[in-house]
């Protein structure tokens, strides 16, 4: 078997790498009329076949061919699914749901943000490379929305389809009117329990659904807090984060943290049974409208950022990125667990995210577990908004 049958066959069976069904597809490949002659291998060849090309192609592009590999047939899909581990073990983004799962814990996973100021528009890559200008692989987008009272940032896996009610929608970060709070919404939910929030735009969007089967819905999954600068100092923002899906836990030894296994809504069997933690003001509009405030909540995993020092020959502050930040902006910054009650232990000292500019509109996002990379984005989106009362 080589990567020449698998093309052939992909070429039969379009299977895509952002979304397009190539994760959920079930039906098998015809093959001259009848079911595709790959689907009866022994399951033992099989396996050591895909085992080989799951080895072999460790970075994209090469990568696709993984992903072709699901889609040949059902058999196959069952097989590479069992073959190919989460990014938090693997380190490797592959399918599109890959996108809703956190990171390794060994590493940051080196992504980068492009900003399109004319349409308003962000594409968030996988690095191939160390260089700072590769051209990456795209894994989601995000298209500003201005309204008169908060900021919605739209986020889709497909850059030429990105609103509220396509079958491509992932979820939104919406802000206040100062821009100093941000809560993040997931498309599905991260566990049985969730409570998603009902509004008009979720129900208009919800008759628009191109697929009925998987419908649009907002769960909230984190808050982000920019704390106001009432004396107009310049300094560096301060930022919190609290991750109303993640455990505190997680980042412990032996810990958890919620790993969406496909995309869907109405299975919610898939998801690990990790309960949500909310805060005392749960309701998005009282948190988008209420003082900051520095609480803790029980149970959720929070992050902040990390303090800058102050450089007396440069005159600036400044944070190690090794490399990853070339352009001094307020928008730079290195998120880290806060402690809970006690004193801060080895894993709140480690980077969970960072985001730095490193050209007019480009910059870059590195991030690990327990977070996802589309919780990432969302955060980092969130610098990317004006904030009227913090600067």
């Amino acid at each position: 078997m080589t990567i020449q049958c698998i093309a052939r066959l992909r070429s039969r069976r379009v299977v895509q790498d952002q979304l397009e069904g190539s994760d959920t597809a079930t039906a098998a490949v015809e093959c001259g009329g009848g079911v595709c002659c790959w689907a009866n291998l022994p399951h033992e060849l099989l396996r050591d076949v895909l085992l080989r090309i799951e080895e072999s192609e460790t970075r994209w592009p090469q990568r696709r061919n993984v992903v072709a590999c699901a889609g040949v047939c059902r058999s196959w899909r069952f097989a590479i699914k069992e073959i190919v581990q989460v990014p938090e073990i693997s380190g490797k983004l592959t399918f599109p749901i890959s996108v809703k799962q956190p990171g390794p814990k060994e590493c940051l996973l080196q992504c980068f943000i492009k900003r399109n100021r004319s349409t308003q528009t962000y594409h968030l890559y996988l690095s191939l490379t160390n260089a700072l200008t590769d051209d990456g692989k795209f894994l989601l987008a995000a298209c500003k929305c201005r309204r008169p009272t908060c900021t919605d940032y739209i986020i889709s896996l497909r850059a030429e389809d990105i609103s509220r009610g396509s079958s491509t929608y992932v979820g939104k970060l919406r802000s206040n009117f100062l821009g100093t709070k941000f809560s993040v919404f997931d498309g599905q939910s991260s566990h049985a329990g969730a409570k998603m929030t009902k509004s008009r735009s979720s129900r208009l969007a919800y008759s628009k659904q191109v697929m009925p089967r998987v419908p649009f819905r907002n769960y909230p999954t984190a808050h982000i807090s920019y704390e106001l600068n009432m004396l107009g100092s310049r300094g560096p923002r301060r930022m919190q984060c609290i991750m109303d899906t993640i455990p505190s836990t997680s980042i412990r030894p032996g810990g958890v943290a919620p790993t969406p296994a496909e995309f869907s809504v109405n299975n919610v069997n898939v998801f690990p049974s990790i309960p949500s933690f909310h805060s005392k003001s749960a309701s998005m509009k009282n948190f988008l409208s209420g003082p900051l405030t520095h609480q803790k909540d029980g149970g959720a995993l929070v992050l902040r950022n990390k303090s800058p020092r102050w450089h007396e020959q440069l005159q600036c502050w400044c944070l190690n990125f090794h490399g990853r930040v070339t352009v001094a902006s307020v928008k730079n910054f290195q998120l880290v667990a806060s402690p809970e009650n006690g004193p801060a232990g080895p894993e709140h000292e480690k980077i969970i995210l960072q985001f730095g500019k490193v050209g007019k509109d480009l910059f870059t996002m590195d991030y690990r577990y327990p977070i996802s990379a589309f919780q990432a984005f969302a955060i980092c989106l969130s610098s990317f908004d004006t904030k009227i009362a913090c600067e």
